[in-house]
């Protein structure tokens, strides 16, 4: 950025390419993108919350509220249920200097604008139907990954909290309040992830204390 902060880095995990936007920060930087060269992706709104994900079969739009504004299937994704529903061009801006164009699974563009000079990187992926005509299995989350979203929806939903006891600090119902209705289904989700992944009973039950606490 401008600013002398990092904007986009590409790091390679194993045999996959991982691109990773950051905001505009010194220190503690959110992540508002990432895109994966196994297909998986997903944009963040500022709030943290999803805005788009992706994976082998399609992606889906949401709102800052969590519900589902539009879905996609890719061309050549082999979906067991449910008729093929094409993509409608996207465009996001994440910030005023990076910009998210999705016009197909090969065709995903992240492009960075500043002081007069532009980069683009070409993040799509085409994603090869299996000679048993069926797409590579999901990528299972490991316990460290699973942590992580459970401690971040935990951090959300406490700074939630904590703005709705300074804007309302006589109401003393505050405390009784219900999380946002996007963090419970984020919770809802990880505590799904838990039962397909392949982690062990400590960590599974650990995910569930701190998503439910």
């Amino acid at each position: 950025y401008p600013s002398g902060n990092l904007a986009i880095l590409v790091v390679r995990e194993k045999e996959r390419l991982i691109c990773i936007v950051q905001e505009d920060t010194l220190s503690k930087a959110r992540i508002r993108a990432v895109f994966k060269s196994n297909g998986r992706s997903t944009c963040y709104y500022p709030n943290g919350a999803v805005w788009i994900n992706m994976t082998v079969q399609g992606g889906q739009y949401l709102d800052q509220a969590g519900s589902r504004v539009r879905r996609w299937t890719w061309p050549n994704s082999v979906t067991s249920t449910g008729p093929h529903v094409p993509l409608s061009p996207i465009f996001l801006s994440l910030n005023q200097h990076v910009g998210v164009r999705i016009l197909g699974q090969d065709r995903i563009t992240v492009s960075f604008l500043a002081m007069g000079q532009q980069a683009k990187f070409n993040v799509g992926t085409k994603v090869q139907v299996s000679d048993g005509g069926r797409l590579p299995p999901p990528t299972r989350l490991g316990e460290d990954e699973l942590l992580l979203l459970a401690y971040r929806v935990r951090i959300l939903w406490l700074f939630d909290r904590l703005r709705r006891c300074l804007n309302f600090p006589s109401n003393e119902q505050w405390d009784k309040m219900k999380p946002p209705a996007y963090l419970i289904t984020q919770a809802l989700k990880i505590l799904q992830l838990c039962t397909t992944s392949d982690v062990s009973d400590e960590a599974r039950g650990s995910v569930r204390a701190i998503v439910s606490s």
